[in-house]
């Protein structure tokens, strides 16, 4: 601990001289920073010090030294601040005297957000070369400071407060190596019940998560069945995807997932196992196709009919209900999808023709394959299913689900306006 003395006896230039070799008593007591540049202030006062000669100065220098412990270079420092101002006060915490000019100013920095922002923050030099072309090239006043921007000072305006404000930068989520699930594509040899399954996140608001979709979709009939939950924590996913595995009207015999950890962890496979589901399978590296149909249907249908605007987490169990009651029937028994036929060319290639006799609806191109019977989930039957599938026309089905989407929007506005 820095400790000082107490002064009030060391008055004159004598006792000083006494002090310094040791003959004077003396008693310490605990000082701070503003305590010690008091004791030098008041020492040079006293002292007259300014008014000194050479030898006297040099005395009091060393006691100085001797009382606060402060170095030579420090002595030299607040006496000379004395001798300009006649104070010596402490100014660390505090913005610098004579602060450095600042090069790039704010604005510059926001600019060099938008550009990043338009361009997809590109790597360091490619940044800096756009950056020079628009100011040597095209000539845009703007990027004239930025132009000479080092790639170094570039990393740094990216962690400035000012830029992060303006953009936020989400880094993509690291992969890790979990043992669980076969890592092919999905074999269905025809059979229905084999499950393409992502999620959809609706969006962030001030960095508030918006609810996620569960999109479920057959590969050989495309049913397909979505549902909502406020998060993609196990508490929230597992009950309902549980729910979504049981509304398919065949048995479920294949899960396929991509490798998001979602899908890959011990609570989904433990569910699966319970429901009897064959084969857990998720995609493979470098083959974007593995999970297409069900990506394909997350912009076909999802946002379609959900949109892409920010849908706050409280609201996931209105947008489930709607999404089981209204969304996921009417794809199921009133939306053609296209099927493909595979034929072979003349140079043995498998090509893909989509005719029209091959547009149904999923409930229908499950119906027509062979022995669909068989495929039932236990107590269903097809009578069921008809009557459900015919109870009201294609665009009886599609106004019904219009009105019930703009309800739910509704609510959601009027709720979200009255929180905000």
């Amino acid at each position: 601990m820095i400790v000082t003395l107490q002064t009030e006896r060391v008055r004159t230039l004598e006792q000083v001289r006494a002090f310094v070799e040791g003959s004077e008593p003396v008693d310490f007591v605990g000082a701070g920073r503003e305590g010690i540049y008091a004791l030098v202030r008041r020492t040079l006062v006293r002292s007259d010090y300014h008014r000194l000669g050479k030898p006297d100065k040099g005395l009091v220098r060393r006691y100085l030294a001797k009382v606060t412990g402060l170095s030579r270079a420090q002595l030299t420092r607040l006496i000379g601040r004395h001798r300009r101002t006649g104070r010596i006060e402490a100014r660390r915490g505090g913005p610098p005297a004579k602060p450095f000019e600042r090069r790039y100013t704010r604005l510059d920095i926001r600019l060099l957000a938008r550009l990043d922002t338009e361009l997809g923050q590109m790597s360091g030099p490619a940044t800096r070369a756009v950056l020079r072309r628009q100011w040597e090239v095209f000539g845009d006043a703007r990027f004239e400071r930025l132009s000479g921007l080092s790639n170094g000072h570039l990393y740094n305006l990216r962690k400035s407060r000012t830029y992060r404000n303006v953009r936020r930068v989400v880094e993509r989520t690291r992969p890790t190596s979990v043992a669980i699930g076969v890592r092919r594509r999905p074999d269905p040899g025809g059979a229905p019940g084999h499950l393409r399954v992502d999620t959809v996140h609706q969006g962030d608001l001030d960095g508030v998560k918006g609810v996620y979709h569960i999109n479920a979709v057959d590969e050989v009939t495309q049913w397909q069945q979505i549902g909502t939950v406020e998060a993609i924590s196990e508490a929230f996913l597992i009950p309902v995807l549980q729910a979504l595995l049981g509304s398919f009207p065949f048995r479920i015999n294949g899960f396929h997932a991509d490798n998001g950890s979602e899908y890959i962890n011990h609570r989904v496979a433990a569910l699966l196992t319970k429901l009897h589901v064959g084969t857990f399978t998720k995609s493979r590296a470098r083959h974007s196709n593995d999970n297409a149909l069900v990506e394909g249907k997350n912009g076909s249908v999802v946002r379609k009919w959900l949109g892409h605007g920010h849908i706050p987490a409280r609201f996931a169990a209105d947008v489930h209900v709607f999404n089981r009651d209204w969304l996921s029937p009417f794809l199921n028994f009133h939306r053609p999808c296209l099927f493909p036929t595979d034929t072979v060319d003349a140079k043995g290639r498998v090509r893909k023709r989509y005719r029209d006799a091959d547009t149904m609806t999923p409930y229908e191109k499950f119906k027509s394959l062979p022995g669909a019977e068989r495929y039932l989930v236990e107590g269903l039957s097809f009578e069921t299913l008809d009557a459900q599938a015919h109870a009201v026309s294609d665009f009886e089905a599609a106004e019904a689900l219009n009105r019930a989407r703009r309800e739910l929007f509704r609510r959601i506005g009027q709720e979200g306006s009255v929180a905000a």
